[in-house]
């Protein structure tokens, strides 16, 4: 009998020679491929979880180390699984007598001697059989794996590899699935149910099976309790906490912007946005609340632009990306729609830069008709007499902004739209005409978000940036001269609020589409641009559906949650402060019936020409100044330069001395409201 012990003693010891003797090259080189194939992962700018995607054969697979996981687990894994994890080679001897001792005394395998290395070994190389040949086979291996990868490397693997239930595999998505949080902070008893469940996954799964499970995670705590991990009290209190007994849907927020990183880059395993996941999540949220409260089938979408650098900082396409009845899956921010009165803004900045207008200029607001047939009404049908451009743009009125869009022309305005970076479409094979004031063209939210960041950013439109882990796009375009795009951020920050907001704080503009299709609000501070889209994705009519009373709300609710005081644009050099009666003749009213820039009798800069680079000798003791010369119009003439009045003449001829070099913007203006401008470079 003594004998039969020995010889039953002697296989283990034999085995664990063998690892010792037998040549690694034995087996092929182990391929690792698999084993190191990962979910693809979004993430915001700070590492925050967006959203997972699964594997190929759909899996759940996401990257993890040990660093990122709460280190009481992995206290407990070794504890429980592999107690001398840190001082043997892959293979434990002292674990292979010990289960060889028991077998003998009970005839039976009382407990296995498997280490983490050699269940790590079994999950990268599984092999359905179990005989001698296989056992040291998978020894060899983890010999292998912690000669490649070492102690961390073999513990990351199983952290991502461990299985934990049909297709979760590794510690962080099982985390997330049981759990609903990543596993970098765990109770005891979390920790001890993530410890137990590999060892049984499917016959412990607590979504299927929870009092197996959480029996399972209770001798767990028993055990680690025995060896001094945790005391017998925490172990009690551990015990006492429920055991989840439903699998959680994984994060998925953003999940629109996500879906496209993933699609442009399809290689990448972790992709890292520049969104804010706290902000994200609490602008889902809104977006979520306000299309309910609105009516059924309608969605909503939401973008935050950093105005410093383009940023993207959130991205809301629908009110939910699995919502059916409202089209949650179509990315709103994207979709090309009728901006209503959302681009009134941008004809003003072409007036005010063009010295066609000042704020304080006065317009007229009363039944007109353009171009013989078009006769634009105001939104409520009522008119208000003589105003200034500052409060029709405050009030948004119809009238007055076809007519600066005809002084500019349609071309102009929407070529300046598109030097700006937009993308603006028309109807086929139509020329821009005056109703696109009122949004008689297309526009994506992302588009128009831009070019109000534009006019935060002194008329400097950013180039759009959406990765962190990318250099910053770079590149801008230009929708305005810097004091234009302040006269507008100044009267747009007086516009009258939607009911229960401060006045005064941002920023901001509303439109309606023809027929009710589509409500819009866009605001700005020094900070951000936030732009809101309320509507049917299918296109289709919503009666009551206006900008002010339904999206101007969420746009206000919208800046809240970002946090801190709004702060505003800053005023650049060459505003020009004036009352009415102080602005130059011609830009103190514009009359219907004055002749406007693109009649026969325009006004038009002869010299300097458009684009001129020009040397005055600015670094001589005398320089010289800068000839003007102007053909037509209607004496006296208004010679401006970067928006200040520089000198007003009987004649067609004039000087102007620079007091420094760079871009200069030369316009003239005549008694009739004619005026043209140029852009030259002083040397």
């Amino acid at each position: 009998m003594r004998r039969l012990a020995l010889a039953a003693l002697a296989v283990p010891a034999l085995a664990a020679g063998a690892l010792a003797l037998r040549p690694l090259a034995a087996l092929p080189p182990l391929d690792l491929a698999q084993a190191e194939l990962r979910s693809t992962i979004v993430t915001d700018r700070a590492g925050t979880l967006l959203r997972p995607f699964a594997t190929a054969d759909g899996r759940w697979r996401l990257p993890v180390s040990a660093d990122s996981v709460d280190p009481r687990f992995i206290a407990m894994l070794t504890a429980y699984e592999d107690r001398r994890f840190a001082e043997h080679g892959g293979v434990d001897p002292a674990a292979l007598l010990r289960a060889a001792g028991q077998w003998l005394r009970h005839g039976r395998i009382v407990s296995g001697a498997s280490t983490l290395s050699m269940q790590v070994a079994r999950l990268v190389e599984p092999r359905p059989e179990r005989s001698l040949a296989a056992k040291l086979r998978q020894m060899l291996r983890a010999r292998e794996l912690e000669t490649r990868l070492g102690k961390r490397g073999v513990l990351d693997l199983y952290l991502a590899l461990a299985p934990y239930g049909g297709p979760v595999e590794g510690v962080r998505a099982a985390s997330l699935a049981y759990l609903g949080r990543e596993p970098a902070r765990l109770s005891f008893a979390e920790a001890a149910l993530l410890v137990a469940l590999p060892q049984a996954p499917e016959a412990r799964r607590p979504d299927r099976f929870p009092e197996r499970a959480r029996r399972a995670r209770d001798r767990v705590l028993d055990i680690v309790a025995a060896r001094g991990l945790i005391t017998p009290a925490e172990a009690a209190a551990a015990k006492a906490e429920p055991v989840p007994a439903r699998r959680r849907p994984f994060p998925m927020l953003a999940a629109h912007a996500a879906e496209a990183a993933v699609a442009a880059d399809p290689e990448a395993r972790i992709i890292r946005l520049g969104l804010e996941a706290r902000l994200q999540a609490s602008l889902e949220a809104l977006a979520g609340e306000r299309a309910t409260a609105s009516g059924p089938g309608l969605s909503a979408a939401i973008l935050v632009l950093d105005n410093a650098t383009g940023t993207v900082l959130a991205q809301v396409g629908s009110p939910g990306y699995l919502d059916a009845d409202r089209r949650g899956a179509i990315d709103m921010t994207q979709a090309v729609r009728s901006p209503g009165s959302a681009l009134k803004p941008f004809i003003y900045a072409l007036a005010f830069e063009t010295g066609l207008a000042h704020p304080e200029t006065l317009l007229e607001d009363r039944p007109a008709r353009f171009a013989a047939t078009y006769a634009p009404e105001n939104f409520d049908l009522t008119y208000q007499g003589t105003v200034t451009a500052r409060r029709a743009l405050q009030l948004s009125l119809n009238v007055p902004a076809v007519e600066l869009l005809e002084a500019v022309g349609p071309a102009r305005f929407i070529a300046r739209l598109r030097a700006g970076g937009a993308n603006i479409l028309l109807p086929r094979d139509a020329a821009p005409g005056l109703p696109v004031a009122l949004g008689g063209l297309g526009i994506t939210l992302t588009d128009l978000a831009r070019l109000y960041a534009g006019l935060a950013r002194g008329g400097a439109v950013p180039a759009l940036t959406r990765r962190a882990d990318r250099p910053p796009a770079e590149g801008e375009r230009r929708i305005a001269e810097p004091v234009a795009a302040w006269y507008v951020a100044d009267t747009l920050r007086g516009a009258p609020p939607p009911e229960n907001a401060l006045p005064n704080r941002i920023a901001y503009k509303t439109g309606t589409s023809f027929g009710y299709r589509d409500a819009w609000a866009v605001g700005f501070d020094r900070r951000i641009t936030v732009a809101v889209w309320v509507g049917r994705a299918d296109g289709a009519a919503v009666p009551g559906l206006v900008g002010r009373l339904v999206a101007a709300p969420i746009l206000f609710d919208a800046f809240s949650r970002y946090g801190g005081e709004p702060v505003p644009v800053p005023r650049p050099e060459g505003v020009l402060a004036a009352t009415n009666a102080a602005l130059p003749p011609p830009l103190r009213h514009i009359r219907p019936d004055q002749k406007l820039p693109g009649t026969a009798q325009a006004l038009k800069i002869a010299y300097p020409p458009d684009g001129a680079r020009i040397d005055l000798g600015l670094a001589e003791a005398n320089p010289a100044g800068l000839a003007l010369k102007a053909l037509g119009g209607v004496p006296p003439l208004t010679w401006m330069v970067n928006s200040l009045p520089v000198e007003v003449s009987a004649r067609r001829q004039s000087e102007w001395k620079p007091d420094g070099a760079g871009f200069a913007r030369i316009s003239v203006l005549d008694a009739a409201g004619g005026s043209d401008s140029v852009v030259v470079r002083i040397e």
